[in-house]
């Protein structure tokens, strides 16, 4: 946790960096920089030192600077208590900025609040400050614990952090204040004192959903004192696993009335649009903001890093860029060479280990003691590894680390000096989050985006307005998707007895669904209320990270030595037969996948590849909700069914990416229904934009996959939330059409702001595809790595056309009001499966495609499987 407060007079200086010095002098080839042991070095003069070279300037696209700016103080409320205020001096800090002691206020009145300012704006103790002081009043009770608080945050490493800051901070108020972290980490025999004691329990989600509200009446002292709940990171909360908490979240709220308390919401999120908004729907409560932020900040020169093209030529001879995995791996270890303490995030752990790997091998040249300085970091790692990761970034031991985003939530890195971000991370907010991770404590930083070879990556190093003139997205979740909602009804009624007075709770569409699951035997009706009629627990039917049930284990086949583990729902991209798995710099390659058992065994190997699934999909319509005219096109939006089939996987040289071989893979197809959007277009329209018979099914291809590489510049999406379909003669359309769907059961909101933004979007698609550079189509433009039609057909030159015509008759993007999915067309009710029935609690919890009926796609009129679709179609190559 960092509080971002510096001496009086200190704070609205320019600080350049305070580089650790390396003390080598081993030389190693266009790296050994000039420099001396303790010099304060900028960041545009590092940024310099990387682009030195004949081909490295070119790389720059585009660099942004921000200036420093000065803070603004505040006083503290009178209503924190004097120890607390005396505490927070003792840290270093005076005064409060005005942000933080507005935020304190509304608290203080028992008003929920989001705080949604920059990264290192001290948002910490803005909540801190008013839950400590109810603590230490709460601590002079009879019972010592009069009053409690509970703190939510997406991952572990940042409850640990968070728990290690707070403790030092509330040192000097004793025993008042008692702080324990209640995770699966936590030692089985701390947790009876965790409840008992306890008066600040830091926990995440997950164990709330699991462990805290199931057993509530083994949490009744501490719930009934509860007055503040502390939500952490909440844009992050978004899509499936943001609308699953939300559901948590009343349940929370239900189960402290059942207890007599009505806890404060204090919430805390990076800068986004309409916070307050996004933070209601959250918690379901009315919460107030504070969006101005008063804190200083550093200088901060934000680079745009394009790769450059390689000799090499991929899938139809396109032109390939070098990986962001590599250049990425190679600024590490230059900027560890030069002593500039550095977090380099990565979307994969497959990303992170290899990154982390490269650089180890390349500064082992520079000097023996040099690659025990540089790590990867990432989830799936046993608690033990993840701890000594932590320690060793605090203690100053690492110069670099590559991690993914398990460590990107605040988790207090001070002192670092340089961001490197490889490939854009879904969203501007997830971007600057990153970036703010270095330049803490109010120093300069450098941040550098390295683009990924994929066309939203090469729109926006070339588009930096994109970056830096828009603001930050609005938070996307639908806490009334019934996939979602059914199965916490479930969980509800089997902590205490749901009544008729309880529904309004959940939604407006939970009276739609309590019928449904009475008739599939998951709630049953006695008096007046609704109870769980089975042994099993009911918490267990919805995996709230939409991870797509219990995660595969990763052993060892000639040892039986746990690895680690990975989701469910990635498992079949990720730990198929013939996949390679890094773990903590170490290569396997599996040599066998038990779907059944859960299990992926592995062999220790050193192959010169990496892997990359492919896979296919075919998809038909189950409903359509809403439909719009462009001219002769239709744009709409309703409910799909998708079959999803992992095919095959390639082999890719490392560093460069070269294709080597194909491999056919034999499993299952996997089957949801969920929300899409999709566009049509006629015979005239084709006419019109000159599209031949034979170059129709390329165009629409290629239109899809730049689509879906583009949209989540438009939706708080991850590209691997969504996926596509394009064919040329659908069967329930009669038409050429392109299908965009959520990735996720029932939906999670993000085909329904592409529907409400598409003029922008697709718009944005056609300028991605003819601004790129290439004669007939790249990976930067409309190839996918994950194409499972192997990238063929496609025609650039056609999409453009075809996209050209579409947006000519286009009308003005949706106003953001209109309505929603589930007001329109009865779509609150839950989807039924073949039965009749609710599809959510009985098909498992609501994630990625599940296993289904073992029918593979259909032949599309194009001659080629019908539906050239796949989940994330522009996933990243490591």
């Amino acid at each position: 946790m960092a509080f971002n407060h510096l001496p009086a007079g200190a704070h609205d200086a320019l600080s350049p960096f305070s580089v650790t010095p390396v003390t080598h002098s081993v030389p190693m080839a266009n790296n050994q920089l000039p420099r001396s042991a303790g010099v304060r070095t900028s960041p545009r003069s590092v940024l310099d030192r990387l682009a030195a070279g004949a081909d490295r300037a070119v790389r720059i696209t585009h660099t942004e600077h921000l200036p420093p700016r000065a803070g603004r103080h505040a006083d503290w409320s009178e209503g924190i208590r004097t120890e607390v205020v005396d505490a927070i001096r003792k840290a270093g800090i005076d005064r409060p900025w005005e942000h933080q002691a507005h935020t304190v206020e509304h608290a203080l009145r028992g008003n929920s609040v989001v705080v949604a300012t920059g990264t290192a704006s001290g948002k910490s103790l803005a909540y801190l400050a008013p839950v400590l002081s109810t603590l230490l009043d709460g601590s002079e009770a009879p019972n010592g614990r009069g009053a409690t608080a509970l703190y939510l945050s997406p991952t572990k490493a940042l409850a640990a952090d968070q728990k290690r800051a707070v403790a030092e901070l509330a040192a000097p108020l004793g025993t008042a204040v008692r702080p324990a972290v209640y995770d699966g980490d936590t030692p089985v025999e701390e947790r009876e004192w965790v409840r008992q004691y306890a008066n600040y329990v830091l926990t995440n989600p997950d164990m709330l959903h699991r462990g805290i509200l199931p057993a509530h009446p083994r949490w009744s002292s501490f719930l009934r004192a509860l007055r503040f709940v502390v939500i952490d990171e909440c844009h992050t909360y978004r899509g499936v696993f943001g609308s699953h908490v939300a559901q948590v979240l009343r349940r929370l709220r239900r189960v402290c009335a059942r207890y007599g308390s009505e806890p404060v919401f204090l919430l805390a999120s990076a800068t986004a649009a309409d916070p307050a908004r996004a933070a209601s729907r959250l918690t379901g409560v009315p919460v107030a903001e504070v969006t101005e932020d008063a804190s200083p900040r550093g200088e901060l020169v934000f680079a745009l890093w394009e790769p450059p093209l390689t000799e090499l030529h991929g899938e139809q001879g396109a032109p390939v860029r070098r990986t962001a995995t590599a250049e990425t791996a190679d600024l590490l270890t230059d900027l560890a060479v030069q002593g500039v303490r550095t977090v380099a995030f990565v979307r994969s752990r497959r990303g992170a280990e290899l990154i982390a790997l490269i650089a180890q091998e390349r500064l082992a040249a520079v000097d023996r003691s040099l690659p025990g300085r540089v790590a990867a970091y990432r989830g799936g790692y046993l608690p033990a590894e993840r701890r000594a990761l932590e320690r060793a970034l605090h203690s100053g031991e690492l110069l670099g680390l590559a991690a993914t985003t398990a460590l990107e939530m605040g988790v207090d890195v001070a002192g670092l000096d340089a961001v490197l971000v490889a490939g854009y991370p879904g969203t501007r907010a997830s971007l600057w989050q990153q970036a703010g991770r270095a330049g803490r404590a109010g120093q300069g930083a450098l941040a550098v985006l390295v683009a990924r070879d994929d066309p939203l990556d090469t729109y926006l190093v070339h588009h930096p307005e994109a970056l830096f003139q828009r603001p930050v997205e609005s938070t996307v979740l639908d806490p009334d998707n019934p996939y979602v909602l059914a199965p916490h009804l479930c969980a509800a009624a089997a902590e205490l007895p749901l009544t008729e007075a309880d529904l309004g709770l959940f939604g407006p569409a939970a009276p739609d669904l309590i019928p449904q699951l009475e008739q599939r035997k998951l709630l049953r009706r006695r008096a007046t209320a609704w109870h769980w009629p089975r042994r099993e627990r009911a918490a267990d039917l919805a995996d709230i990270r939409g991870e797509g049930g219990d995660p595969v284990h990763v052993v060892e086949e000639a040892t039986g030595r746990l690895l680690g583990t990975v989701d469910a729902a990635a498992a079949h991209t990720t730990v198929h037969d013939g996949a390679v798995h890094l773990h903590q710099g170490r290569t396997y390659v599996v040599k066998h996948f038990d779907l059944h058992d859960s299990v992926a065994l592995v062999e220790e190997s050193n192959p010169p590849y990496s892997t990359t699934a492919r896979d296919t999909t075919a998809i038909s319509v189950l409903d359509t909700t809403t439909e719009i005219p462009w001219g002769d096109s239709r744009l709409c939006f309703g409910s799909v069914e998708v079959t999803n089939q992992v095919v095959s996987f390639l082999r890719r040289k490392l560093v460069t990416g070269e294709v080597l071989g194909e491999t056919k893979l034999d499993l299952p197809p996997r089957t949801l229904r969920t929300r899409a959007v999709w566009w049509t277009v006629t015979e005239d329209q084709l006419d019109a934009a000159r599209i031949a018979p034979e170059q129709l099914a390329g165009a629409l291809h290629a239109a899809e996959h730049a689509s879906i590489g583009i949209l989540p510049l438009f939706a708080t999406c991850d590209r691997w939330d969504i996926g596509g379909v394009s064919v040329p003669l659908h069967p329930d359309t009669l038409l050429p059409t392109v299908f965009v769907y959520d990735g996720h059961p029932g939906g999670a909101g993000f085909a329904e702001r592409a529907f409400h933004t598409a003029e922008r979007w697709l718009r944005a698609t056609r300028e991605a595809i003819a601004s790129c550079e290439c004669e007939a189509g790249c990976p930067s433009c409309i190839q996918s790595p994950k194409c499972g039609n192997g990238n063929d057909p496609l025609h650039k030159r056609a999409a453009v056309r075809l996209l050209a015509t579409l947006l000519s008759a286009a009308p003005e993007d949706l106003p953001e009001d209109a309505p929603r999915s589930g007001e329109a067309a009865g779509a609150a009710s839950a989807p039924t499966d073949a039965a009749g029935g609710p599809a959510g609690p009985s098909t498992g919890p609501p994630a990625g495609p599940r296993t289904g009926p073992q029918t593979g796609p259909t032949t599309g009129h194009s001659g080629r499987p019908r539906g050239s679709g796949h989940p994330g179609d522009s996933g990243e190559q490591a």
